[in-house]
């Protein structure tokens, strides 16, 4: 998943015979046993002996009460933590993970729970566990030395710092053997020789610092015009032309590349592009990667063709891909996408929704110490479960002998589009609709006497903003007031338990710590308003965007970069300043666009400007890696297509607006009042008994139309 281009360094080299040489002076070799990637899921924790209990049992983090009886001295992170190894000499060892990984699980079994391992780690080291979704920031300054020294990153992820918190070792999944040898290195190499491990610690912390410096670019005049063109010139051959998505043996879905290619191929009408990006979300859809029985996407496939998932359904995930999905409907009104939506979204509200209103963080992977054992079959229970239905869904998925995996299990997926399987069976589409309902519901019953997965019960402020955006994505493409009341709930969660004087913390349970919010749960949440505002017409959303985004900069803006920092407080080793967009937007990139979108609405060139500065600083970095910036690049045609103010004003705008709402029109803006409003796009606008559409540029206005076809046909360039 992530990849560095910086050489695998370190100050001694791990062999099976244990032995530490000497630090190189021009070369330092790596530890040969590291493993790539170690994605994850976790099962239930097991231990109900209690024989041990660290401090992690005051704890709320499911991940964190994984660990609390585990007879490793676990601490949580913090400086107090930090200060004690100082005055003790001791090296730290900071473990990081997530409740639904499943090799950290492995690692808890093997190593934590093991009474050798941990008094060796007790007498040694002070010991640091922290779950990577309360403390984002510690994991991306560890996953940052990890990626130096290894080139490559996963989790658990598992760091061996100095008292002061550099970091001296860094790895993923060790078995029992290997974790007890890299300690006992580590230790001796420590004691041995203090002066070259603080020496390589140091360069390892100066490597990460230097990861986090941007290069600022003072005031471009113009971004350059052909640059989504060029983006996508140097991306597409990276493009998998057979199964959609980019080329490789494991996929992510990457919703912010998909949201970057859907409005680039309306703004230019890219032939090529268009093919690939419905072919990425049919094979999505119809592949294993998403739950075809009871909805909802898992994190990731682990084979090129959608078909094999790694098990563990994640909040974010899920959230943007409802974005994506009511998108890719407006573009190509297949049915099948409005399908994915709906269906994920009868996902979330039956399993992952907390009784109050919000979301939860995640579904583990595993259930009975068995990864997908909740959503896998085999061929005797589904023949036992439909019946005389069997062999007519033996066809529609296309069960295959060759994709029976062990035990006779099978993940169920699709090669067809409902059309083509009901024109080749004699069906009608109701025919057909009226089986799959039927199907789902037999094995969804049958699902449900299954031992469920755990739920991580988190509620993060980041993940329910992008759900908010998701919600609302649903409601301009299907008209569903449902969506709009759900995407309102939300945030009426987040208001009340989350967010207190312009102030809000990263995640919330009850009974838990609240630790304050990171700049992603600000702009996310930011971002969500603005949308709030453009659905409901209720300023009361702006005006708390405008203020939110302001407590923002205050919190987060660092001045070296012009961009912001990820966290509030440097007490780490490195600032942070993140700009990648990955399997979430980088927030940074969502700052950007919240202070673009913000400037047009309250005519405010400055907020513009600085948005157009922060794409400049990134520009370099967007091409030279463009499938790594997909919210940029968004941003990037913003600033340098034609940016429309589309303004709705009178009794009647409610209508229009979600006329307009409902078409797929990027580098759009729409907002409405139904009343005289003082904001600049609707000032002056208002007509008595009329309603308006104004298709504005930077607040100047064409003559007013009355149809919002005729404004819609005019924005379609292709």
């Amino acid at each position: 998943m992530c990849k560095s281009k910086v050489s695998n360094l370190y100050p001694f080299s791990y062999t099976k015979i244990g032995m530490i040489k000497d630090f190189p002076v021009l070369t330092i070799l790596c530890l040969l046993f590291l493993l790539g990637l170690a994605a994850c899921s976790q099962s239930k924790h097991e231990n109900d002996n209690h024989a041990q209990t660290n401090a992690l049992v005051n704890e709320t983090s499911p991940y964190l009460l994984q660990h609390a009886h585990n007879p490793v001295d676990w601490v949580p992170w913090s400086e107090k933590a930090l200060s004690i190894a100082e005055e003790q000499d001791k090296l730290v060892i900071v473990s990081i993970g997530y409740s639904s990984c499943h090799w950290c699980h492995v690692m808890e079994k093997e190593s934590f729970e093991n009474e050798e391992i941990a008094a060796f780690m007790n007498e040694n080291f002070i010991n640091i566990k922290v779950d990577r979704e309360e403390r984002p920031d510690v994991d991306m300054v560890y996953m940052t030395a990890l990626q130096l020294m290894k080139g490559s990153g996963g989790w658990p992820l598992n760091v061996v710092t100095l008292p002061n918190g550099k970091p001296l070792y860094a790895g993923t999944y060790h078995s029992r053997e290997e974790w007890q040898e890299v300690l006992t290195q580590v230790r001796d190499f420590y004691l041995e020789n203090p002066a070259k491990a603080s020496e390589y610690a140091e360069r390892v912390a100066n490597g990460v610092k230097e990861a986090n410096q941007i290069q600022v670019v003072h005031d471009q005049e113009e971004l350059p015009k052909e640059i989504a063109k060029d983006i996508v010139k140097q991306w597409r051959p990276l493009w998998d032309t057979v199964h959609g998505g980019d080329q490789g043996q494991q996929k992510f879905m990457m919703p912010s590349n998909l949201d970057f290619l859907m409005n680039y191929i309306a703004l230019e009408g890219d032939e090529e592009a268009k093919v690939h990006i419905k072919k990425s979300l049919d094979k999505m859809a119809m592949g294993g990667i998403y739950d075809q029985i009871g909805g909802g996407f898992f994190r990731y496939s682990t084979d090129e063709e959608w078909k094999y998932p790694h098990f563990e359904k994640m909040l974010y995930d899920n959230a943007q891909m409802i974005s994506i999905y009511s998108k890719a409907f407006q573009i190509f009104k297949s049915p099948l996408y409005k399908e994915v939506v709906i269906t994920t979204i009868d996902f979330l509200e039956r399993e992952m929704k907390d009784e109050a209103g919000g979301y939860f963080a995640a579904l583990n992977a595993d259930t009975d110490g068995e990864e997908g054992k909740y959503y896998i079959w085999n061929q005797e229970e589904l023949a036992q479960t439909l019946g005389e239905d069997y062999p007519l869904f033996f066809s529609y998925y296309a069960i295959n002998p060759k994709d029976v995996g062990e035990n006779g299990n099978l993940v169920l997926y699709r090669h067809e589009s409902d059309s083509l399987f009901s024109e080749g069976n004699g069906l009608t589409k109701n025919d057909l609709n009226v089986l799959k309902n039927r199907w789902k519901t037999l094995l969804l019953e049958k699902r449900a006497q299954r031992t469920k997965p755990d739920i991580d019960d988190k509620i993060i402020t980041s993940w329910n903003a992008l759900l908010i955006n998701g919600y609302l994505d649903a409601y301009f493409a299907f008209e569903d007031h449902r969506y709009l009341a759900r995407a309102i709930e939300v945030f009426h969660f987040i208001n009340k338990n989350s967010l207190e004087n312009l102030q809000l913390i990263h995640s919330y349970k009850k009974g838990g710590r609240k630790l304050e919010g990171f700049l992603e749960d600000y702009s996310f949440m930011v971002n969500a308003l603005i949308k709030l505002y453009s659905a409901t017409m209720d300023t009361s959303y702006l005006e708390k965007a405008e203020a939110l985004h302001k407590e923002a900069n205050q919190l987060f803006e660092d001045e070296a970069s012009g961009l912001y920092r990820y966290n509030q407080n440097n007490v780490l080793i490195s600032t942070l300043i993140n700009t990648h967009d990955g399997v979430m937007p980088s927030p940074n990139a969502v700052m950007a666009e919240n202070g673009f979108l913000l400037g047009h609405l309250l005519y405010e060139p400055k907020l513009i400007k600085k948005s157009k500065n922060m794409s400049s600083t990134i520009l370099p970095l967007t091409t030279e890696n463009p499938s790594g910036y997909g919210r940029w690049n968004n941003l990037l045609m913003n600033h340098t297509y034609p940016f429309y103010e589309i303004a709705v004003v009178g009794e009647n705008a409610k209508n229009l607006l979600s006329s307009l709402q409902k078409a797929h029109l990027p580098n759009t803006l729409v907002v409405a009042s139904p009343s005289e409003s003082s904001l600049p796009l609707f000032l002056n606008r208002y007509v008595d008994k009329e309603t308006y559409i104004y298709v504005c540029q930077n607040n100047t206005c064409n003559l007013p139309e009355t149809a919002p076809e005729i404004v819609i046909n005019q924005l379609k360039i292709h």
